[in-house]
């Protein structure tokens, strides 16, 4: 017998989520110092005692928000990489296209995870969520590649960080030469 799955806990994952990806909307509208749990609230369409029962503090959200973040960037940037080995391609066309999307179509997007990101080098304890992107993908690599890791995602910031202060967004055609050279093996 299929052990029955609980319809409660379901429906409270899910409007977590909902809830986060309210946040993170109300961040790429507002900035951080939008973030209130009125303001998410109203967002998510839910009612606020629904955002304080799931989060308690804005600290609690901010930090849920990042490692969803993370976590989803990190998965993305993996298998985009993944895919394109499996092609027999070191991926640099592919992440230059996944770079060209975050600073065009999602440049809001990108921004809001920017803005999140930085907020950790003024709060300590968003510290953790903020560098969980990092310790995904260093633990999916092999520990003689850390190094190279290490560069990459260091490229990865920089190229983002320049693209969004351009006044037009890079294409992935410009952008390819850069992540070429930084999956160049070592």
């Amino acid at each position: 017998m299929k052990p029955q799955r609980d319809g409660r806990r379901a429906r409270g994952e899910k409007r977590r989520q909902e809830i986060i990806d309210a946040t993170l909307r109300v961040i790429e509208r507002d900035g951080v110092a939008g973030v209130t749990h009125r303001t998410v609230a109203a967002e998510a369409g839910v009612p606020t005692t629904s955002t304080t029962y799931h989060f308690e503090t804005l600290d609690d959200l901010l930090i849920a928000t990042l490692i969803s973040c993370a976590r989803d960037m990190a998965t993305e940037v993996y298998w985009t990489i993944d895919r394109a080995r499996s092609r027999g391609s070191r991926g640099a066309s592919e992440v230059a296209t996944l770079l060209a999307e975050a600073l065009g179509p999602r440049r809001g997007r990108t921004m809001a995870e920017y803005e999140l990101y930085l907020l950790a080098a003024r709060r300590p304890e968003l510290r953790p969520a903020a560098r969980r992107w990092l310790d995904v993908l260093t633990s999916m690599v092999r520990p003689d590649d850390l190094v190279a890791l290490r560069v990459f995602l260091a490229g990865i910031d920089g190229l983002l960080i320049q693209g969004l202060i351009d006044d037009e967004p890079p294409t992935a055609e410009e952008l390819r030469p850069t992540v070429e050279y930084l999956l160049k093996p070592r």
